[in-house]
Protein backbone atom coordinates (compact mmCIF):
# COMPACT_ATOMS: atom_id res chain seq x y z
CA UNK A 1 0.00 0.00 0.00
CA UNK A 2 1.26 3.21 -1.02
CA UNK A 3 0.99 6.73 1.12
CA UNK A 4 -1.74 7.97 -1.79
CA UNK A 5 -3.66 4.58 -1.03
CA UNK A 6 -3.55 5.57 2.58
CA UNK A 7 -4.75 8.90 1.88
CA UNK A 8 -7.71 7.81 -0.34
CA UNK A 9 -8.64 5.55 2.44
CA UNK A 10 -8.65 7.97 5.34
CA UNK A 11 -9.92 10.32 3.18
CA UNK A 12 -13.17 7.84 1.97
CA UNK A 13 -13.85 6.69 5.93
CA UNK A 14 -14.00 10.21 7.75
CA UNK A 15 -15.36 12.48 4.99
CA UNK A 16 -12.44 14.71 4.19
CA UNK A 17 -11.17 15.75 0.83
CA UNK A 18 -8.09 13.64 -0.23
CA UNK A 19 -5.97 17.02 -0.39
CA UNK A 20 -6.76 17.82 3.67
CA UNK A 21 -6.59 14.35 4.33
CA UNK A 22 -2.92 13.85 2.94
CA UNK A 23 -1.76 17.01 4.12
CA UNK A 24 -2.54 15.46 8.08
CA UNK A 25 -0.83 12.24 7.07
CA UNK A 26 2.37 13.94 5.75
CA UNK A 27 2.32 16.06 9.20
CA UNK A 28 1.99 12.78 11.25
CA UNK A 29 4.94 11.77 9.23
CA UNK A 30 6.84 14.27 9.24
CA UNK A 31 6.18 14.64 13.16
CA UNK A 32 7.73 10.91 13.48
CA UNK A 33 10.95 11.73 11.60
CA UNK A 34 11.36 15.21 13.56
CA UNK A 35 11.12 13.14 16.92
CA UNK A 36 13.69 10.24 15.83
CA UNK A 37 15.92 12.41 15.40
CA UNK A 38 15.72 14.86 18.26
CA UNK A 39 14.49 12.20 21.05
CA UNK A 40 16.16 8.99 18.91
CA UNK A 41 12.78 7.10 19.83
CA UNK A 42 8.74 7.69 19.50
CA UNK A 43 6.47 5.13 21.20
CA UNK A 44 2.99 5.34 19.39
CA UNK A 45 0.39 2.96 21.71
CA UNK A 46 -0.95 -0.50 20.29
CA UNK A 47 1.15 0.02 16.86
CA UNK A 48 5.23 0.30 17.92
CA UNK A 49 8.14 1.85 18.89
CA UNK A 50 10.48 3.23 16.39
CA UNK A 51 13.87 3.73 17.29
CA UNK A 52 17.14 5.49 16.37
CA UNK A 53 19.91 2.62 16.93
CA UNK A 54 23.79 3.11 16.25
CA UNK A 55 25.70 0.32 14.70
CA UNK A 56 29.32 -0.36 15.86
CA UNK A 57 32.11 0.47 13.03
CA UNK A 58 33.35 -2.70 11.39
CA UNK A 59 36.20 -4.23 9.53
CA UNK A 60 34.04 -6.54 6.55
CA UNK A 61 35.73 -8.17 2.99
CA UNK A 62 34.91 -6.96 -0.37
CA UNK A 63 33.63 -9.77 -1.67
CA UNK A 64 34.46 -9.25 -5.59
CA UNK A 65 38.13 -8.77 -4.73
CA UNK A 66 38.61 -10.12 -1.12
CA UNK A 67 40.17 -7.01 0.59
CA UNK A 68 39.34 -5.81 3.85
CA UNK A 69 37.53 -2.77 4.04
CA UNK A 70 36.30 -0.40 6.86
CA UNK A 71 32.77 0.43 7.09
CA UNK A 72 32.22 3.58 9.36
CA UNK A 73 29.45 3.32 11.92
CA UNK A 74 25.89 4.75 10.93
CA UNK A 75 22.94 5.33 12.65
CA UNK A 76 19.71 2.90 11.38
CA UNK A 77 15.85 3.31 12.27
CA UNK A 78 14.27 -0.13 13.98
CA UNK A 79 10.42 -1.15 14.26
CA UNK A 80 9.18 -2.98 17.14
CA UNK A 81 5.39 -3.48 16.73
CA UNK A 82 3.27 -3.06 19.62
CA UNK A 83 1.34 -5.78 20.99
CA UNK A 84 -2.03 -5.70 19.14
CA UNK A 85 -0.24 -5.59 15.84
CA UNK A 86 1.48 -8.52 16.58
CA UNK A 87 -1.55 -10.39 17.18
CA UNK A 88 -3.29 -9.20 14.43
CA UNK A 89 -0.12 -10.45 12.43
CA UNK A 90 -0.75 -13.51 14.32
CA UNK A 91 -3.95 -14.68 13.50
CA UNK A 92 -3.21 -13.42 10.06
CA UNK A 93 -0.21 -16.14 10.18
CA UNK A 94 -2.79 -18.96 11.86
CA UNK A 95 -5.25 -18.40 9.31
CA UNK A 96 -2.66 -18.86 6.52
CA UNK A 97 -1.24 -21.90 8.34
CA UNK A 98 -4.60 -23.32 8.15
CA UNK A 99 -5.21 -23.15 4.69
CA UNK A 100 -2.10 -24.31 3.91
CA UNK A 101 -3.20 -27.28 5.88
CA UNK A 102 -6.16 -27.57 4.03
CA UNK A 103 -5.17 -27.53 0.15
CA UNK A 104 -2.09 -30.17 1.54
CA UNK A 105 -5.05 -32.44 2.80
CA UNK A 106 -6.90 -32.20 -0.70
CA UNK A 107 -3.83 -32.69 -2.77
CA UNK A 108 -2.69 -36.17 -0.67
CA UNK A 109 -6.56 -37.20 -0.83
CA UNK A 110 -6.05 -36.27 -5.18
CA UNK A 111 -2.34 -38.21 -4.81
CA UNK A 112 -4.55 -41.45 -3.54
CA UNK A 113 -6.86 -41.75 -6.34
CA UNK A 114 -6.30 -45.37 -8.27
CA UNK A 115 -8.30 -46.53 -11.05
CA UNK A 116 -10.31 -49.16 -10.29
CA UNK A 117 -12.03 -51.16 -13.33
CA UNK A 118 -12.64 -47.64 -15.31
CA UNK A 119 -13.40 -45.96 -12.46
CA UNK A 120 -11.67 -43.67 -9.38
CA UNK A 121 -11.84 -44.11 -6.02
CA UNK A 122 -9.91 -42.39 -3.36
CA UNK A 123 -8.42 -44.17 -0.66
CA UNK A 124 -5.45 -46.75 -0.27
CA UNK A 125 -4.59 -48.05 -3.75
CA UNK A 126 -6.15 -51.13 -4.95
CA UNK A 127 -5.44 -54.16 -4.55
CA UNK A 128 -3.23 -56.45 -6.72
CA UNK A 129 -4.30 -59.21 -8.07
CA UNK A 130 -2.97 -62.79 -7.76
CA UNK A 131 -1.08 -64.44 -10.38
CA UNK A 132 -2.97 -66.88 -11.39
CA UNK A 133 -2.07 -70.27 -10.37
CA UNK A 134 -0.49 -68.90 -7.31
CA UNK A 135 -1.68 -69.75 -3.83
CA UNK A 136 -1.01 -66.12 -2.02
CA UNK A 137 -2.81 -67.38 1.31
CA UNK A 138 0.15 -69.20 2.05
CA UNK A 139 2.90 -67.37 0.90
CA UNK A 140 5.00 -65.35 4.04
CA UNK A 141 4.44 -62.04 4.41
CA UNK A 142 7.68 -60.14 4.11
CA UNK A 143 8.70 -57.39 6.43
CA UNK A 144 8.59 -53.52 5.26
CA UNK A 145 12.52 -52.71 4.35
CA UNK A 146 14.25 -50.55 7.32
CA UNK A 147 14.50 -46.54 6.30
CA UNK A 148 17.98 -46.02 5.79
CA UNK A 149 20.61 -44.94 8.12
CA UNK A 150 21.06 -40.87 7.89
CA UNK A 151 24.18 -40.75 9.18
CA UNK A 152 27.05 -42.79 10.77
CA UNK A 153 27.70 -41.58 14.26
CA UNK A 154 31.14 -40.69 13.63
CA UNK A 155 29.78 -37.70 11.98
CA UNK A 156 26.75 -37.13 14.32
CA UNK A 157 25.92 -33.94 14.59
CA UNK A 158 28.38 -32.30 12.50
CA UNK A 159 27.76 -29.79 9.97
CA UNK A 160 29.25 -30.10 6.58
CA UNK A 161 29.44 -26.20 6.15
CA UNK A 162 31.27 -25.68 9.61
CA UNK A 163 33.76 -28.68 10.18
CA UNK A 164 34.84 -29.24 13.71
Amino acid sequence: MTKKEIVKDISEEIGLTQLKTKEIVQKTFDAIVKTLVEDGRIELRNFGVFEVKKRAARKARNPRTGDKVFVPEKFVVTFKPGKEMEERVRQLEEEAARKALQEHQKQEGAMHVTPTNGQFTSGAPAPVPPVSGSNTADAPVAPAPAAPETGSASHEGQSPYFPE
